[in-house]
């Protein structure tokens, strides 16, 4: 007789085990009178660990995104070279006055290439106030550093500063005026019928000079581009991009550029005293100077960009 076959069915297929995966998420309170936020544990079934993390993914995704911390409401801007002698003091007093105006703010020291320890300095005032920061850059170049702070800038208004200046008055009037909404851009003009120029008499024919040569050559509408400005950011931001020139002429095309643009420029008169005599010396711009205006002349009036 031959051997009965077994009629045993193989046992059946298990499914794999699923794999459970812990998360913790923030649900909201229960009682009003405990405002601390409660941990609720989650715990994902899924099938493989890939799918679980992308279970996990989509929860995090589904939670509210933390409020952006609100930014400075002015940003002031000051391009640095070799100003050891000055920097510290003139931070810390114009700091002191920016906390006295109750604005938020930041200022930002722009060095540009400086042989001396203004470099050092700057790192110093940024880690000694939380207000304060410092960028810098290997080329001696006022310009590039000026259009380097103001695109670093984010508060809702950019004032352009002097070191050897930092006018706090022309803040609280150019302020005035924006928070007004009666212009959009603020020069402090050096060359005001009301104005009040102390430096030297070279200084002060320089200007005259360059002022002239921006009216006839570029069409500029006013009586000084250089030095202390106030503005709205967002109102400027186009123009700045638009800027092709930098060194001693880049305040200059950025004003001009502004009132080709529309943008609605007002003039007031300030008092201007040095503290110390410029970081390089006036003759010596000269040439540049020349060069850069000859570059504007031709993008303005014949490129006509």
């Amino acid at each position: 007789m031959s051997p009965r076959k077994s009629t045993k069915s193989p046992p059946p297929a298990t499914e794999p085990p699923a794999t459970a995966v812990a998360a913790t998420a923030p649900a909201e309170a229960h009682a009003a009178a405990d405002p601390a936020p409660v941990e609720t544990r989650v715990v994902v079934q899924a099938e493989t660990p890939a799918q679980a993390q992308a279970i996990l993914q989509s929860i995090r995704d589904a939670q509210p995104a933390a409020a952006a911390e609100p930014g400075p409401e002015l940003s002031v801007v000051i391009p640095c070279y070799n100003e050891e002698a000055i920097l510290w003091a003139s931070v810390t007093e114009l700091h002191a006055g920016l906390l006295a105006m109750g604005r938020p703010f930041e200022i930002i020291v722009s060095e540009n290439g400086s042989k001396d320890d203004t470099r050092a300095i700057a790192d110093k005032l940024s880690r000694a106030f939380p207000e304060v920061r410092a960028i810098t850059s290997d080329e001696p170049n006022y310009g590039k550093a000026l259009r380097r702070g103001i695109e670093a800038a984010r508060g809702t208004y950019v004032l352009c500063e002097e070191i050897d200046l930092c006018d706090l008055a022309f803040h609280r009037r150019a302020l005035e005026i924006l928070d007004a909404g009666r212009a959009d851009m603020v020069v402090g003009s050096k060359a005001h019928p009301e104005a009040k120029d102390e430096r030297p008499m070279t200084r002060r024919a320089a200007t005259m000079v360059i002022n002239g040569m921006l009216r006839v050559l570029l069409g500029f509408r006013g009586t000084d581009t250089h030095g202390l400005k106030a503005f709205r950011r967002d109102a400027l931001q186009f123009t700045v991009s638009k800027c092709v020139v930098d060194r001693d002429l880049f305040a200059s095309e950025l004003v001009i550029r502004a009132q080709r643009h529309d943008v609605r420029v007002t003039e007031i008169p300030i008092i201007i005293h040095e503290k110390r005599p410029p970081s390089i010396h006036l003759f010596k711009r000269v040439p540049n100077v020349l060069k850069n205006l000859a570059r504007l002349v031709y993008v303005i009036r014949i490129a006509n960009r």
